[in-house]
């Protein structure tokens, strides 16, 4: 009959074996060899009674089974964890590895420094920083969490809010060639540019009354990227509406006008989402903590935008 620890070996390597991709990757992360890696598989499978794994010459596929087995062996490997680190003296910081997918702009340029800081205060702890704007899909990539700007959450996740993107209208100053604008009905007649993942053919705009417009616009570009969006905006190529954190340095040096400065598109959620079940593992808990932490401070202060 295993053990606890011959089992608990067993999970670990399944999981490995899982986010490496491959038998051969896995073991050279766990440093042992191929067939040890294969013979605790078949080990796994032989106590479940049913293959986790579909082997083919390409690639490696979770059977159904393989899926809820994957779901509990984390669960069981985070609460294994947790229990080692409550039964020391002095309570460790978290070690181990986190995979976490961010979006490319945000998480280049609004996260890496809470990123330094919560690595920074945990040395024992590896992150995983993944760039990429689709949405997560946490089996197949191996990830623990996720943090997504705009958008809703969906399937079986917990979503943490962390903070809130105003987003503001924006255009060079030589597109405007000194033109000025009362509201937004008038600033159909220049030229857009859209983010396609939030508009592409109409604004949703608010007054910082509370009153709300649409906005019809023909784009002439279009483009998921915030920074080509920024880029071709700063060139004069046309008008658009960039998240204010993007954009704040561009309007204090005369690059971009903030157009309407009383009416913005509505805030966009940031969110940081990891699967439920399982509970999150103690590093988990310490990096949602640290997110929220920096977050606290608004990513549009007012001091830009006019009365």
């Amino acid at each position: 009959m295993s053990t606890t620890s011959d089992r608990l070996q067993l999970m670990q390597t399944f999981i490995r074996i899982v986010e490496a991709g491959s038998l051969s990757a896995a073991a050279r992360q766990l440093g042992t060899t191929q067939p040890t890696v294969s013979r605790r598989l078949q080990a796994l499978e032989q106590q479940f009674g049913q293959p986790l794994i579909q082997r083919s010459t390409h690639a490696l596929r979770l059977t159904d089974t393989g899926e809820r087995a994957l779901e509990r062996a984390k669960a069981l490997a985070a609460d294994w964890e947790d229990f080692e680190h409550s039964l020391r003296a002095e309570p460790a910081r978290p070690t181990g590895l986190l995979r976490v997918q961010v979006p490319h702009a945000f998480g280049q340029e609004q996260l890496v420094a809470p990123l330094v800081r919560a690595l920074q205060d945990a040395p024992g702890l590896r992150i995983d920083w993944l760039l990429s704007d689709a949405a997560p899909n946490f089996i197949e990539q191996g990830l623990d969490c996720a943090i997504r700007v705009g958008g809703r959450a969906e399937g079986a996740v917990v979503a943490i809010p962390l903070a809130r993107v105003p987003r503001v209208l924006v255009a060079a100053p030589a597109l405007l060639a000194g033109r000025s604008f009362d509201e937004p009905e008038a600033l159909a007649e220049l030229p857009w540019i859209a983010i396609s993942t939030f508009y592409r053919q109409e604004l949703q705009l608010e007054r910082d009354d509370g009153v709300r417009q649409r906005l019809p616009i023909s784009p002439v570009l279009a483009t998921d990227s915030l920074y080509a969006t920024r880029e071709a905006a700063r060139l004069g190529l046309g008008a658009a509406l960039l998240s204010g954190w993007a954009v704040r340095q561009d309007i204090a040096d005369g690059r971009l006008v903030q157009l309407l400065p009383r009416w913005r598109g509505p805030a966009l959620p940031v969110q940081l989402l990891y699967p439920n079940p399982p509970a999150p593992s103690a590093r988990l808990r310490y990096f949602i903590e640290a997110m929220r932490r920096s977050m606290r401070e608004p990513l549009w202060p007012d001091m830009l935008a006019t009365p």
